[in-house]
């Protein structure tokens, strides 16, 4: 069972390199969006406010550290960990400006968008709805694959303890191999010795 736990570093490396980068997109954006005109304000560059704090630097934080975990870890506990805390980390990017007047009871705003009505809707999804989605999606993908037990895993797990991996369809025909197999060969039973035989004189 405790060779379950273990799974190959392999197992959350696409998802862990594509958390790493979101986050990181989502970490810098507000600071170097400027540059080409794609920002919330304050529209300078490397403006700092609270509410990037809280909406967008650490969710991205959160996002990074779970991709590095999924990267890095060949556990599966410490895998699922960094994957939900990129799943929570994708959902506050996409809902934390609605959610926090309901926890802290005011607002707390990023700024608003900067540009035409088509700049506003593409600065919404890249910097927090769209972004969030992304991360999210990522994050459920690797949690769906590290809860499933591949036969990749039982090798893993068996070479953990120098054991051969049993699957079930093998379990099941040595199962039925054991019934067919009769209680005694023929070839098993007594054969009368000789008339001339030095035993047969005893």
């Amino acid at each position: 069972m405790n060779g379950m736990l273990r799974i190959p570093r392999s197992r959350g490396a696409l998802s862990g390199v594509l958390l790493i980068l979101l986050g990181a997109w989502g970490g810098l954006i507000p600071f170097i969006g400027p540059y080409f005109h794609y920002a919330y304000t304050p529209s300078s560059a490397w403006s700092y406010t609270s509410g990037r704090l809280w909406l967008e630097i650490l969710p991205a934080a959160g996002a990074v550290a779970g991709g590095l975990i999924l990267l890095a870890s060949s556990s599966r506990p410490a895998a699922l960990f960094g994957a939900w805390l990129a799943a929570i980390s994708g959902a506050w990017f996409a809902l934390g400006s609605l959610i926090w007047p309901i926890w802290r009871g005011h607002e707390l705003s990023a700024g608003t968008p900067v540009g035409g009505a088509i700049t506003r809707s593409l600065e919404q999804i890249g910097f927090f709805t769209g972004l969030g989605l992304a991360v999210a999606f990522v994050a459920a993908v690797a949690l769906g694959r590290l809860t499933v037990i591949a036969v990749r895993d039982t090798r893993v797990a068996a070479r953990g303890t120098g054991g051969e991996p049993v699957t079930a369809a093998q379990a099941l025909r040595n199962r039925f191999a054991r019934r067919r197999t009769p209680a005694g060969s023929p070839g098993d039973e007594a054969q009368p010795e000789p008339v001339g035989s030095a035993a047969a004189h005893r």
